[in-house]
């Protein structure tokens, strides 16, 4: 599953399953982007690439907008010449409230960054992607996509489920034109973002319902790791996974098969 020779973007770089997965594709052999909402975030992914004797050029962008992330692929183009990977991973949870207390522009924050993020990371990728070919995969969740159970979670969920759909799309779209599009769907992982996730008023949301003991058929109530789903992305990303495209890959630990 060499990347030798290849260059990579890997959004949301900064922390958990982006950090995880541009150190595993520089591992791999690639040229990393690490893109991070702050260039210190991305300076500091790039120093431990470093230190393991890869290569990355760090830089910093918000996805949501659009001009920013036309500069970044503009940049990748003169500095490296090419594109062949792209992690669309960048993301957050965002705000998770009833539905009539959900404010618009928490509403709007959330899908801007996640489904709009995601949009502009690949539109403006596909003309360096089409040149030689090459991959996509889209980080997306098991939220909005096998389970429905986080009552409160409306905005996170619909933004997950929109990259789901997005992606299959991409791949019908620009799959004759050589480029593979597939999604991760990631569940409980052991990740900075629930940190940063506002809840408000979401106890006794939805349907109570009672599950087997043991949240995840794998591990119980251990979570996955960054490094599990990147060691994912890395697959599907190479010439190993050549003929899969349009496809979800859950890597969950059967965590959404029972909740």
């Amino acid at each position: 599953m060499t990347l030798d020779g290849k260059v990579a973007l890997v959004t949301g770089a900064g922390s958990g399953i982006g950090r995880a997965t541009a150190v595993r594709l520089a591992r791999d052999g690639a040229t990393v982007v690490p893109l991070g909402h702050r260039q210190e975030s991305a300076d500091d992914v790039a120093q431990e690439i470093r230190r393991d004797g890869g290569t990355a050029v760090p830089v910093s962008a918000n996805v949501e907008d659009a001009a920013m992330m036309r500069d970044v692929l503009a940049r990748i183009d003169q500095e490296l010449g090419r594109l062949d990977v792209v992690v669309a991973n960048a993301g957050v949870n965002g705000v998770w409230a009833p539905l009539d207390e959900l404010e618009p522009d928490e509403w709007s924050t959330t899908i801007d960054t996640n489904l709009t993020g995601t949009f502009h990371t690949v539109r403006y990728a596909v003309p360096l992607l089409v040149r030689q070919g090459g991959a996509v995969v889209v980080v997306a969740s098991i939220n909005g996509t096998r389970t429905f159970s986080n009552s409160g979670a409306s905005a996170y969920a619909t933004s997950k489920a929109g990259q789901v759909a997005f992606a299959r799309m991409a791949a019908v779209e620009l799959g004759p034109r050589g480029v593979r599009v597939n999604s991760v769907c990631p569940g409980a992982i052991d990740t900075e973002i629930d940190d940063n996730t506002e809840q408000r008023n979401t106890d006794g949301l939805g349907v109570r319902a009672e599950y087997p003991d043991g949240d995840i058929p794998l591990t119980g109530k251990d979570p996955g790791s960054a490094a599990q789903v990147a060691d994912a992305i890395a697959f599907l990303v190479s010439d190993a996974a050549s003929h899969v495209t349009g496809t979800e890959v859950f890597v969950d630990g059967g965590q959404s098969l029972i909740v």
